[in-house]
């Protein structure tokens, strides 16, 4: 007997139909969205693989150019810097929105503002290995820009998977057999 008291009648029995067959359907529809979030999921993790390594290289090569830069210009290079240093940041982060299967992703890019920080720091001591290192510094932070989308994305991705899939069994293990057992009781 049916775990719903029903009526046994040809309306509730084309009703019941329906909403089986909407079931299905529906089903099968999150079925394909979780297959699409798996796919862009695994794609995401490897990219934040090579993004990591990137960036642990990036950051090593910087930190080596700064030493670089302390040995050639000496400790007082860090006071002059700070002291050229314009009142604003050169760079900044803005944001977009990627869709993904119905899933908005923010995405992030670094936007380089048009004035360049001052040409003269270190002309005295040490001015190419301080060009050298904000070069460096510049492309370790476009790999950490890249890396937080990434990551930012991940996170997005993996719950809402976590909701479709569950949602899909749902439906799999409850809806579509509570309806099938209703239309045979009918």
């Amino acid at each position: 007997m049916s775990g719903q008291k029903v009526l046994p009648s040809r309306m509730t029995f084309q009703a019941t139909k329906n909403r089986l067959k909407g079931a299905n359907t529906g089903h099968k529809l999150l079925k394909k969205k979780s297959d699409a979030l798996t796919v862009r999921i695994r794609q995401i993790l490897k990219q934040i693989v090579e993004s990591k390594n990137e960036m642990g290289t990036s950051l090593r090569e910087a930190n080596f150019s700064l030493a670089a830069v302390y040995y050639a210009a000496g400790d007082d290079i860090k006071y002059q810097v700070l002291q050229n240093v314009g009142p604003s940041a050169g760079s900044r982060v803005t944001m977009k929105v990627d869709n993904v299967a119905g899933v908005k992703i923010p995405v992030f890019e670094k936007v380089e503002s048009e004035g360049k920080a001052s040409d003269l720091t270190g002309l005295a001591k040490g001015g190419q290995k301080l060009d050298q290192s904000r070069v460096t510094f510049t492309k370790a932070l476009d790999s950490l820009v890249v890396l937080a989308s990434l990551q930012t994305a991940f996170v997005a991705l993996d719950e809402a998977q976590k909701i479709t899939n569950r949602r899909v069994n749902a439906l799999e293990y409850v809806v579509i057999p509570r309806l099938e057992e209703t239309v045979r009781y009918i």
